[in-house]
């Protein structure tokens, strides 16, 4: 991925909305350790008039609930308040708002889904005792 993500750097940072812009955005954040400045592409859903992202990588740990952050998305940058998601209810109700808006989303998470494409107990509560989220952005604004 990390070959994949210095393109899409460049192209979710233009100024102007882009075909990948309709699905991806680029999240501007701060290491909670490092305090190094990174840029991470994310793919997102509307939900209303909220964003969601599944949250599985090491970015979300740099998130502090409801901490401003920027955000590129279709080539405008707005500041957006991420609500950390981890009932395992929720998730998976979530996580059905996010198939649905953004199928391609859906095949990057590795939690095994039933024939409604509900989550699996066990294995969604075990991804969340290992940090897997959904991230509710509410834009400023």
């Amino acid at each position: 991925m990390r070959a994949v993500n210095v393109p899409m750097r460049v192209i979710l940072g233009l100024p102007f909305p882009t075909p990948l812009s309709r699905n991806l955005m680029l999240l501007h954040y701060t290491g909670r350790r490092t305090g190094k400045a990174y840029r991470q592409p994310l793919s997102y859903a509307r939900d209303g008039a909220a964003l969601l992202t599944p949250g599985g990588g090491m970015w979300t740990l740099s998130l502090g609930d409801g901490k401003p952050v920027r955000l590129r998305l279709r080539g405008k940058d707005v500041t957006a308040r991420p609500e950390l998601i981890a009932d395992p209810a929720e998730i998976d109700r979530l996580f059905g708002v996010i198939a649905r808006g953004n199928p391609p989303a859906a095949r990057f998470v590795p939690i095994p889904r039933d024939a409604d494409g509900h989550f699996a107990a066990e294995p969604l509560a075990l991804a969340i005792r290992h940090g897997f989220r959904i991230v509710r952005w509410h834009l400023n604004g």
